[in-house]
């Protein structure tokens, strides 16, 4: 039988193997390559980076605290994808993208972990219908996963860029 884990101890483990994830695939990429885009609607690897931190620091970890601290509070304007433009991520070095991503991490996870018997039940009323603090939770593990595929997607273009003329359909 397993025993049962408080959401946010959850949260937190799978939070910290995303980060290890995504440190084990951006590390080595040079700052030139980094700011390819293999396709001309796809974000470049700074672009992802630079927007994984700003959810880090402004989105995720922020709003789940003002819902748990305070429901009613008004949460600030954010644009998570006029962000990655206007704050240049694109043109950022990529190590430093990541250090200070693996920081603000480190943030959350040690806020997570520091939680003591918060209610993920708490709501606000959001645009989309009622939001519950674990709802946000679910989400910011979700948006990892959705973010390691596209960095995943990024290095596969990559390597077809790199290793022209040859195919990959051998392995589908």
């Amino acid at each position: 039988m397993s025993s049962v884990h408080p959401p946010q101890e959850v949260a937190a483990a799978q939070l910290a193997r995303s980060l290890g994830a995504i440190t084990a695939m951006v590390e080595g990429v040079s700052d030139e390559d980094a700011q390819v885009r293999h396709d001309a609607d796809r974000w470049s690897l700074t672009e992802i980076l630079g927007h994984l931190l700003d959810e880090e620091r402004e989105d995720f970890r922020a709003r789940i605290k003002l819902l748990l601290d305070d429901p009613c509070a008004e949460w600030p304007a954010i644009d998570p994808e006029g962000w990655v433009d206007e704050r240049g991520h694109r043109d950022r070095p990529l190590q430093e993208l990541l250090r200070l991503f693996q920081d603000e991490r480190q943030r959350s996870l040690s806020w997570l972990r520091a939680l003591d018997d918060p209610d993920w039940h708490s709501e606000k009323h959001h645009p989309q219908g009622a939001l519950r603090a674990g709802d946000l939770l679910l989400a910011w593990v979700a948006h990892d996963l959705a973010h390691l595929s596209q960095i995943a997607r990024w290095h596969g273009g990559r390597a077809s860029t790199t290793l022209e003329p040859f195919q990959d359909d051998y392995a589908y």
